[in-house]
């Protein structure tokens, strides 16, 4: 086993909390849950409506990744979340799978949560696989 890689990108989004954007270990990059902040304005308001908010939270995961040479391709799991499941999923299903190939869809989890950080509506987390 190799010893983990804990990656903070210069340029991302900045953390609610204290961890790393991304942990690498053995070929897997796990990456943080991101939120729907601009990371060119961090304390701006976040974007109206879960629409908004998933592709705020998406271009902060590609921006993760981007910075340690990856990009959408290389998730194998994402984990969701939504404040409001019930009222929300089937917007956020239309933004999520725009962003992905019909045959190169990720595994998925999505749940529903009483709350997240910044009173976000969703948040994403990710398990990527780096190419060998």
């Amino acid at each position: 086993m190799t010893d983990p890689l804990f990656h903070m990108i210069s340029d991302g989004p900045r953390p609610v909390a204290p961890f790393s954007h991304a942990v690498e270990t053995n070929g897997f990059v796990f990456v943080t849950g991101q939120m729907p902040t601009d990371p060119k304005a961090p304390d701006a308001p976040l974007p109206e409506g879960v629409v908004a908010q998933t592709h705020r939270v998406i271009e902060n995961l590609k921006i993760v990744l981007g910075g340690i040479g990856l990009d959408l391709s290389h998730i194998v799991m994402a984990r969701i979340y939504l404040t409001d499941f019930y009222g929300d999923y089937a917007a956020f299903n239309e933004v999520w799978q725009s962003y992905f190939p019909e045959d190169r869809r990720p595994a998925r989890t999505t749940v529903g949560v009483n709350g997240l950080a910044l009173h976000a509506l969703v948040e994403i987390d990710l398990v990527c696989k780096r190419p060998e």
